[in-house]
């Protein structure tokens, strides 16, 4: 009985390694060791794209830093996972441009509170020009329509939170929502929503682990970009299909 049960997970995992493509894990690994040099580049491109590099984004409150090294790795692990969770698809290119961007987003703004527009403006343009792209490239528009609309519903709630806590959400993260919304739009609605929920979720177990560790006080300022990006990347690996 033991040995039968044994040989059918033997069997099983011979099965699961031969469903494997090998040229998309050729393709993931190749991408993931461009991601580590784009990790490391995040950092160094980091301080030329703020106005005020030496003043933490205009603020006077305390920042975070992300290790070199944790940039590095973490962006060549996220650009291979979005390869091997998307597939050699039309749309392929579109989330490792959102995963590249989201790296070099998170250096700046942990490092520096702020989401400069001289990089979200390129992000957003391009993200659209990619997205239009497999929209072309498979003959199917509702997606990016639908990416259109949750772009701007997105941008428009977190304006309105701007508006009632401005502490807690600037202008930046507002215009960050435009390419948020392209994301979770394309993939659904239901996902909006999601990414949403754990952006506010992530934000709040992020700021209460940092208290806890004693890596933050109430002079650390926490910017929300990288939670609101963490929510779209979270929903891509949780959405069926």
């Amino acid at each position: 009985m033991t040995a039968s049960v044994a040989q059918r997970s033997a069997d099983l995992h011979r099965v699961t390694l031969l469903a494997v493509d090998p040229l998309l894990v050729a393709v993931a690994g190749a991408v993931g060791v461009l991601g580590l040099a784009w990790g490391r580049a995040a950092t160094e491109l980091a301080p030329r794209l703020v106005r005020d590099p030496h003043g933490s984004g205009g603020t006077t409150t305390r920042t975070l830093t992300l290790a070199p090294v944790v940039a590095q790795v973490g962006t060549g692990v996220l650009v291979a996972a979005v390869v091997l969770r998307v597939g050699l698809v039309p749309a392929l290119p579109a989330w490792l441009w959102f995963a590249a961007g989201a790296a070099l987003l998170t250096v700046v703004d942990l490092r520096y509170a702020v989401l400069p527009n001289r990089l979200l403006g390129p992000l957003v343009l391009g993200a659209l020009g990619l997205l239009t792209a497999a929209s072309v490239a498979t003959g199917t528009w509702s997606g990016l329509v639908r990416a259109l609309l949750a772009s701007v519903v997105v941008a428009g709630v977190l304006l309105g939170l701007a508006l009632v806590q401005p502490a807690s959400l600037g202008a930046g993260d507002v215009k960050l929502g435009l390419l948020l919304g392209l994301y979770l739009g394309w993939l659904g609605w239901p996902s909006v929503l999601v990414g949403m929920l754990v952006a506010a979720v992530v934000q709040a177990l992020a700021g209460s682990c940092l208290l806890v560790l004693r890596r933050a006080g109430r002079d650390t300022q926490l910017p929300f970009g990288p939670a609101l990006l963490g929510g779209v990347v979270a929903v891509l690996f949780l959405a069926a299909g």
